[in-house]
């Protein structure tokens, strides 16, 4: 049992549920498929028993392997880092620079942000990933860029292996004619490998290739944008909060100078706040070292004035037209609601006609926004928030409130 708990060791047991997901269902059926071929296909191409660049070979392919799942693993398991239930700052005048949470009960820190995937507040959350079936936050961020690294490397490595496979093992059995080419995969080599390369090892060898090529170049990609957040100290939700400054000084042409407060001027300074050699990333995930020209809620105060503005700009009224049942993809609202549904895991929210949605952002197809309801179902924090096919509302060209206004004031 000590062994066990050596080796790996969990917050809480049920975490291990976080396994039972079709985002690492698929990843680690990816590295299994890739790393088993590998093996096998190495020991057809380059015995490693035979010479040094084989043993070399062999053990660094055991090596990706080791290293891809260590960092896979402490990715979902070890978690980003939750603000703890009903948090306050030291200081009570510091509570009207945040938001407050009505799931969690408490105020949510600098760089914090609610996850309703994981249902709590994340230490600087980047994004929830379904790879990892977690939140990459504050405490998982250097492990999960890790993954994003390794993940490429190896898979470029059995891609060589793969490769180079196939084309010994073809090389004698490949007959050229005038308007045919011919592999006779019952050839007998000169010299037979332990693991005879048949068929079967052929199609799974090609499978194999294709998927470490696909993984290489999608991970890849995921990489460098994840390292472009990093060597400027920002999470992805954080890019996008500047953005949205930067469009909102120049709506109102408010003169402000908004200074990103996280960004220390260097990108050495700024990688070394994630990656560090104890793997334990610096700072508490509550107060953050800031800019000189900044303090802890520059951006706490710039996100509640966006909060704010989006009331104003982005809120618009709608009523539900016709019925939804909350379908990913609902074939009976046409075939291109079917099709562009929104790539994304946020919910779908049910409609019924004369339900009033107050809609925030949108496709050509779809909307998001929330549903209005009642009073008590408010006071409560009940909150219903999704997307919905467009086709199903109307946008409302009066204003609720006011009407009900004129109407009390008829009735005085």
């Amino acid at each position: 049992m000590n062994i066990f708990s050596m080796v790996v060791t969990f917050e809480n047991l049920h975490e291990v549920r976080r396994l039972c997901h079709w985002g690492p269902i698929i990843a680690l059926s990816v590295i299994s498929i890739c790393s088993t071929m590998a093996i096998l296909d190495s020991i057809i191409w380059y015995w490693p028993l035979d010479t040094t660049g084989g043993s070399i070979n062999f053990i660094m392919l055991i090596n990706w392997t080791v290293l891809i799942l260590y960092n896979y693993f402490n990715a979902m398991f070890v978690g980003p880092g939750y603000i703890p239930l009903d948090w306050k700052p030291g200081n009570q005048h510091h509570t009207q620079y945040l938001q407050y949470c009505k799931v969690c009960h408490g105020y949510k820190a600098p760089r914090s942000h609610h996850c309703r995937k994981c249902n709590r507040c994340v230490m600087k959350m980047d994004h929830h990933c379904p790879w990892i079936n977690n939140c990459c936050g504050h405490l998982n961020h250097a492990y999960f860029t890790s993954f994003l690294l390794l993940a490429p490397l190896g898979c470029s490595h059995a891609a060589i292996i793969f490769i180079m496979t196939m084309y010994t093992q073809l090389y004698d059995r490949i007959s050229f004619g005038w308007s045919t080419v011919k592999i006779n995969m019952s050839a007998v080599r000169q010299f037979q490998p332990l693991i005879p390369f048949s068929v079967p090892a052929f199609a799974a060898t090609l499978f194999a290739l294709g998927l470490a090529l696909g993984t290489t170049i999608a991970v890849g990609m995921l990489f460098f944008i994840q390292m472009k957040v990093i060597i400027r100290n920002k999470t992805s939700i954080e890019s996008w909060i500047e953005e949205k400054a930067k469009d909102r000084i120049q709506h109102y042409q408010t003169g402000e100078e908004f200074i990103f407060p996280y960004d220390l001027g260097s990108c050495w300074l700024n990688f070394k706040q994630v990656f560090t050699w104890t793997g334990t990333p610096k700072g508490d995930g509550l107060e953050w070292p800031v800019h000189p020209k900044c303090h802890q809620h520059t951006l706490t105060i710039e996100q509640l004035k966006q909060k704010a503005d989006k009331r104003v700009r982005s809120q618009v009224q709608y009523q539900a037209v016709e019925d939804y049942n909350g379908a990913c993809c609902p074939l009976s609202k046409g075939l291109q609601t079917f099709f562009r549904t929104p790539c994304t895991e946020e919910p779908r929210i049910p409609l019924s006609k004369g339900e009033t949605i107050l809609a925030t952002r949108g496709t050509k197809w779809w909307m998001y926004g929330d549903k209005m309801l009642s009073e008590q179902q408010v006071a409560v924090g009940e909150r219903v928030r999704g997307w919905f096919p467009r086709r199903c509302v109307e946008k409302c060209h009066y204003d609720s409130a006011a009407s009900e206004n004129t109407s009390e004031k008829k009735v005085n």
